[in-house]
């Protein structure tokens, strides 16, 4: 719900903070006092067009502010998410608009695009009048409403699976095709490298083995002299390391047997000699195994020539090299089998494409149920509100492609066979919905979306999400002109609807009639005023006393009576 609205120095507004709270909340005025600037400047900030006009005059910039909470809108939530915002149970999108006429965006104090900002203003509210930002007035639209009011979400997102999962192999057959000649033309080429490296073989870890035994052996008169002068000074010399710890050990036990304190020592001494002992072992066989061989140093050297020209061709390592065969292995293999392949994918795409078509005609039987439901309670609903002689007809169709029975290698990834035409699929399945009305007796009916009146539209629209109230997912309704050629009747009908309609979202409306006024929850009254020459506008948010007045003032004009408090006390329900 939208918890609060900051407006600066946009058109008459020099600042304004509007409160707001859950239910119904209606805002009144007089004639020109700026209420229409309030919904404009909304519409401002969920990503409606900006002009430097709007700036007040003599203001740098005008800046938009509006304050959401967002508790449980997964939908916000995803959205922020895949972009990577930042997310909270508040929600804070702002507009500045400077007098040069740029203008910046943000959500929760990060810059983002506008086409951003009016994503997730489409996610938050819906604005009924003279603006753009109406949901039932875009066509992509109405296929969702349709599916909300009869509970197809479930049918929705299993048909989606199957859609993403017929793209997907759609787009890897397109892509084995684009590769066939591609692959028959380099399949030689392949097949060379293949042996090339085949060849070698090399294998993962080898090179580091290689290297360390041709060191080994690149030293070996080193390693072998080396060990031997190690043996003597350790074992075989005149004065070697063994003997001088043996003589120690024997002299320490003698000094032992005397006084105990030598005891530890003596042990140490003779541990000392143990592990020379078993050192000069080691040395000993390893210096007798300290091989010369001149050809197998050769054969390591050649061997890590040959890697290392394998390596500098393929990718500069060992595991580079092995990577670039299996993916010229799979190419080989797909050359040599290409037309096996491509006939298995063939059928996996016939598959996902009968499964699709499966499940979009079981949703379009759904949504044709649903139409018919639809469109009896709009018609009833429109009645309550004032249009008589409405017909509203949920139009479910689909769009061939062409007629006749195409053979199915000749269908379009995105389309399957529907009686005996090709349809184009969507994202919802294959129908294309759209709503149809006519208002007056003997006129046609037309596309909702070309009904011009903008409280005539209002009202349809208040029919709508009266119907669809608990399933519509959009938490602000915003209603402007609503009240235009209602009265009497049809103006309490209009306000008992709306009233309605606050159980579930919040409502926002402006109106001039007290018939309406009279269900507020929040009642707000727009005022405008001079000062130093120029004019500014200001609300007030109303007492429930003060509300009792505002409503007398719409029934009997400036002058309040006392007979018109008892009428608007007994119009609001109040004893």
């Amino acid at each position: 719900m939208l918890t609060s609205l900051q407006i600066r120095n946009y058109a008459l507004i020099e600042e304004l903070s509007v409160p707001l709270s859950s239910g119904l909340v209606i805002i009144t005025g007089e004639t020109g006092a700026g209420k229409s600037i309030i919904i404009d400047a909304l519409g401002l900030v969920l990503g409606e067009r900006a002009s430097s006009e709007a700036v007040r005059t003599g203001a740098d910039k005008a800046i938009v502010e509006a304050v959401f909470d967002v508790t449980g809108n997964a939908r916000v939530t995803e959205l922020l998410q895949t972009n990577e915002l930042d997310t909270a149970e508040e929600l804070i999108v702002r507009r500045e608009v400077s007098a040069r006429g740029q203008s910046r965006c943000f959500i929760n104090d990060s810059p983002v695009t506008l086409a951003l900002l009016k994503q997730t203003g489409e996610l938050l509210v819906d604005l009924h009048g003279q603006h753009e930002h109406q949901s039932l007035l875009r066509v992509d639209t109405h296929c969702g409403m349709v599916d909300d009011f009869g509970g197809l979400d479930g049918m929705v997102r299993e048909y989606r699976e199957s859609f993403q999962r017929l793209k997907v192999i759609a787009a890897e057959v397109v892509e084995l095709r684009d590769r066939e000649q591609q692959l028959r033309e380099k399949r030689d080429f392949c097949l060379f490298q293949a042996q090339e490296i085949d060849a070698v073989a090399p294998q993962a870890g080898e090179e580091e083995r290689l290297e360390t035994d041709l060191r080994i052996l690149e030293n070996s008169e080193k390693l072998h002299t080396a060990t031997a002068d190690l043996h003597t000074a350790l074992y075989e010399g005149d004065r070697s390391a063994h003997d001088l710890l043996v003589v120690a050990r024997n002299q320490l036990h003698t000094l032992a047997a005397i006084d105990p304190q030598f005891a530890d020592a003596a042990r140490e001494c003779a541990s000392a000699a143990a592990i020379v002992n078993e050192l000069a072992k080691f040395i000993q066989g390893y210096n007798a195994r300290v091989e010369f061989a001149p050809d197998r140093l050769e054969e390591l050297r050649d061997r890590l020539g040959r890697i290392a020209f394998l390596k500098k061709k393929y990718g500069g390592s060992i595991e580079a090299v092995l990577a670039h065969r299996d993916a010229i292995g799979r190419d080989l293999e797909l050359a040599d089998n290409f037309d096996g392949v491509l006939q298995k994918m063939q059928k996996d795409l016939d598959a996902a494409r009968a499964e699709c078509a499966l499940r979009a005609e079981r949703l379009s039987l759904k949504r044709h149920e649903v139409a018919k439901k639809i469109d009896k309670a709009i018609v009833q609903e429109l009645a309550k509100l004032g249009i008589a002689n409405a017909r509203f007809t949920t139009h479910v169709d689909q769009t061939a492609i062409e007629s006749g029975r195409p053979a199915k290698a000749a269908l379009p990834d995105d389309a399957v066979l529907r009686g005996k035409s090709a349809v184009r699929l969507n994202s919802r399945g294959y129908d294309d919905v759209e709503f149809y009305i006519s208002t007056n007796a003997g006129e046609e009916e037309k596309p909702l979306t070309k009904v011009a009146s903008g409280g005539e539209i209002s009202r349809i629209m208040l029919a709508l999400k009266s119907i669809l109230a608990r399933t519509d997912r959009l938490p602000v309704l915003i209603f402007d002109e609503i009240d235009v050629g209602v009265s009497g009747r049809i103006a309490q009908a209009v306000g008992a609807s709306m009233k309605s309609l606050a159980g579930f979202h919040q409502v926002i409306a402006i109106t001039h009639l007290p018939q309406i006024a009279g269900f507020a929850d929040t009642h707000i009254v727009v005022t405008k005023k001079e000062q130093n020459g120029r004019a500014s506008t200001s609300l007030r948010r109303l007492t429930l006393d003060e509300q009792v007045r505002e409503v007398a003032r719409l029934m009997s004009g400036a002058e309040v009576t006392e007979a018109g408090l008892a009428g608007a006390r007994e119009l609001m329900g109040l004893r």
